[in-house]
């Protein structure tokens, strides 16, 4: 039951009431309360022609110091003739204090104004005279040289090796969740992990449906136009199957995943990272890699595979479309000749990269959001970095398959 009348504010540094009981309060609270009231303050005073700066509290490194922007719009509005301090108020001090005065310095003599330093605490007059006596030499900071071209280019190949590195050190780590998952101790939601199969699997059928079929159509064109000429338009179905079940069904459902899927990883865990959400998961013991980067793996792991027989089915249609339109070739003349061109090789080989693609889209776009920055800013320059990386790797990856398959004839 509250009381019909509260107390007086001034007895709150000592009573807490609540219901009909009061309690001394805490002498934490009492502490921090004296310390709110010693905050340090800066204020600025126009007497006449001059400039008084107030200063007061407890001017340490270690508090939230206040801007020196008041005296600035002073000083841009109308510079004063002469500018004092006041600091009678002042609770104690530390370098904070001098590197202040030393700003306020630096804006007098750059506009010419009188400085009087008597209203400051003996000992910040004489460190700052101390500071003053001998003053620096020109050219006595060393200046920057400018790389040279060779300089360049090593730091940029260094960089990318330290990319490549941390890289395979995430992967690493993913690699160990995975372990974990399968014996069952990754520990993770599995709504998360049903929320981005939907996320990665059929919310992506639309974008991959319409880039799959047009890339089955650019193929068709291309392998028409010369197939044509020697009158056999019938092996442009051998093109379109071969080309999409091997490679380029795999690869573009690769890149756009990577476009769509991996800048989304990107920027949702870059968001967490901004809002400190990662760090309070590590704080309360759970492991960031498995509860925010193992669903996400795990979901494009198992929609890649999917999405790659998708993409090279659509393709094959698209180029039955040109077939049946462009060279008079039925629509199940064109399948049937692409069913027999391809090999139960060359189809589980395209779906394999499919699946590696996957795993690097989904690594390269939880690496990017991990390692993002703590500003808005950095969200989106994660979420880049995140589609780069991925696609780069992909590229990677499709040419060492390339050589690999080359050596195992298939």
């Amino acid at each position: 039951m509250l009381p019909t009348a509260l107390p007086d504010p001034a007895s709150l540094s000592s009573l807490v009431w609540w219901g009909r009981a009061s309690l001394p309060m805490p002498e934490a609270i009492q502490t921090k309360a004296q310390l709110l009231g010693e905050l340090p303050k800066l204020t600025v005073e126009r007497t006449g022609s001059g400039l008084l700066i107030h200063v007061s509290g407890e001017w340490r490194l270690t508090r939230d110091l206040p801007p020196l922007l008041p005296v600035v719009r002073e000083f841009e509005a109308s510079p004063p003739r002469k500018v004092s301090y006041e600091a009678q108020s002042l609770a104690g001090w530390d370098s904070s204090l001098l590197a202040l005065v030393d700003k306020i310095s630096r804006l007098c003599k750059q506009h010419k104004v009188e400085e009087d330093r008597g209203g400051l605490p003996a000992g910040v007059q004489a460190l700052l005279r101390l500071s003053e006596t001998v003053p620096e030499n020109e050219g006595a900071r060393a200046q920057p040289v400018p790389a040279g071209f060779v300089t360049q280019i090593g730091q940029e190949l260094l960089d990318h090796l330290s990319g490549a590195s941390d890289f395979l050190a995430f992967f690493g780590e993913v690699s160990i969740a995975i372990g974990k998952f399968i014996v069952g101790r990754a520990r993770f939601r599995r709504v998360d992990l049903a929320l981005t199969l939907q996320d990665c699997g059929p919310k992506a059928f639309g974008i991959v449906s319409l880039i799959s079929f047009l890339v089955g159509v650019i193929l068709a064109f291309m392998g028409a136009v010369q197939l044509e000429q020697f009158g056999a338009a019938i092996y442009v179905a051998d093109l379109v199957g071969i080309g999409m079940v091997r490679d380029m069904g795999a690869m573009m459902t690769g890149i756009i995943m990577a476009g769509r899927t991996g800048a989304s990883f990107a920027a949702q865990l870059g968001t967490m990272k901004v809002t400190q959400e990662i760090d309070a998961l590590t704080t309360m013991g759970v492991s960031p890699i498995e509860f925010l980067v193992l669903p996400r793996v795990i979901a494009l792991l198992l929609m890649m595979p999917l999405l790659c027989i998708y993409s090279d089915f659509l393709g094959i249609i698209g180029g039955a479309v040109v077939g049946a339109g462009m060279l008079g070739i039925t629509i199940r003349s064109f399948i049937l000749e692409a069913m027999h061109a391809l090999t139960l090789g060359g189809a589980i080989g395209g779906v394999v990269k499919g699946t590696v693609y996957g795993v690097i889209v989904a690594v390269a776009g939880c690496l990017r959001g991990m390692q993002c920055g703590t500003s808005s800013s950095a969200v989106g320059d994660a979420a880049t970095a995140a589609v780069v990386t991925g696609i780069v790797y992909i590229v990677v990856a499709c040419g060492i398959f390339a050589v690999i398959f080359h050596v195992l004839y298939i």
